[in-house]
């Protein structure tokens, strides 16, 4: 399982529990549960006058830009060095954007672009940057995930105990 006193391969979990306060906020509880304990995280989520919250903390959105942007720099910075490549500077911007279709009283969404502009200052050939970038967008967890199709289960608590959604 180690080489080196390092891991090889593990599963990586966070979990998260949240609860509903006020007109539409969110309190979350959030911690690393493998390969090892961090946290918890205290994080909160709240919507704008749209959706009849008080926007007290960000909205859910901001906080998946923001975590898909910090998880590509995360690994930059840290793959950086590893690979020897040296950053005088860096500074990432990314855009999302979403379709959204009123559906009755409801919407529906579907992504519709994710971009994200890499600017790295090194006095590093151009080749070792753009390896560094390809290495990390590999080791960057939210990337990964968005790149894949993924299976999303939802459950919903019953008297009866728990039922496929």
């Amino acid at each position: 399982m180690t080489e080196g006193g390092a891991l090889q391969r593990a599963q990586v979990r966070f979990d998260c529990h949240g609860h509903a306060t006020g007109k539409m906020r969110n309190e979350l509880e959030v911690h690393m549960a493998l390969p090892f304990q961090e946290g918890p995280f205290t994080l909160a989520t709240d919507e704008g006058a749209f959706h009849g919250g008080d926007a007290s903390a960000p909205p859910p959105l901001a906080l998946f830009v923001g975590s898909l942007t910090g998880c590509i720099m995360t690994q930059i910075r840290a793959f950086a060095k590893r690979l020897r490549v040296n950053l005088n500077d860096l500074d990432v911007e990314t855009r999302i954007t979403w379709d959204w279709e009123a559906k009755g009283r409801v919407y529906e969404t579907a992504p519709f672009s994710f971009e994200i502009d890499v600017m790295i200052d090194s006095d590093d050939p151009t080749e070792r940057v753009i390896e560094l970038i390809e290495t990390a967008k590999k080791g960057c967890f939210i990337e990964q995930t968005l790149g894949r199709a993924n299976t999303i289960r939802h459950r919903m608590k019953t008297p009866g105990g728990w039922v496929e959604v």
